[in-house]
């Protein structure tokens, strides 16, 4: 049976960045979940609304992003860090709206939706449900996906739970992803598409479109 979602142990809402005291708190985490909200998946079109991150001890925290915003000095510093690896689910994404944004260019990178694929070659379905129910067994409640994030003051309780656990899971994931990956043979090439995500997002950004096809 999936388990049900449970309660972070801490959970914080900031406004247009995390202030200094959690700056410096984070700066110790070896690797960190990162997802992000938006209006919609065109970049330069669609703004960034929220920024979520979770850290090793389960402790959860949700930036919202004011519209017209163009930088949050504080993480930047915590996404743009060499010493902490920033775990996502389709980072490409991510990657580019936090760069459209805020100027962030996120490295490192792990994307779970990427080790899925080479991974798990045995199932066509790699969406963040599927990936975390079988690698987790929890069962992420996905009702409130599809809503209007730009809302930032009034966010209701759904969407801040459904943002939350769209990170919570996120490392454990990745832990049992690597060890896939590596009993696979596959973690060298898995790493190697991890570090190609800056220059996809750079691209979808620059709006080009198949430029690997014949």
């Amino acid at each position: 049976m999936p388990q049900k979602n449970d309660e972070p142990s801490t959970f914080k809402i900031f406004d247009r960045d995390i202030d200094n005291e959690t700056e410096i708190s984070l700066r110790s985490s070896l690797a960190l979940a990162v997802d992000t909200e938006a209006m919609g998946l065109i970049h330069g079109r669609d703004r960034l609304c929220l920024i979520q991150i979770c850290d090793e001890l389960d402790n959860v925290i949700c930036i919202r992003v004011e519209k017209n915003q163009s930088s949050a000095p504080n993480l930047k510093s915590i996404l743009e860090r060499q010493t902490i690896e920033k775990v996502f689910h389709f980072a490409r994404f991510d990657v580019a709206a936090l760069a459209s944004n805020l100027n962030i260019e996120v490295n490192p990178i792990f994307c779970t939706k990427i080790a899925s694929k080479i991974g798990r070659t045995y199932s066509p379905r790699h969406g963040l449900k599927e990936v975390i129910m079988e690698t987790v067994g929890v069962e992420l409640d996905k009702q409130a996906q599809s809503s209007d994030w730009g809302k930032v003051g009034d966010l209701t309780q759904k969407q801040l739970i459904y943002a939350a656990n769209d990170v919570r899971y996120l490392l454990r994931a990745k832990q049992k992803l690597e060890e896939m990956l590596k009993r696979e043979d596959r973690w060298k090439l898995a790493r190697q598409c991890f570090q190609c995500i800056p220059v996809i997002s750079e691209l979808d950004r620059r709006r080009f479109t198949n430029i690997f096809d014949h």
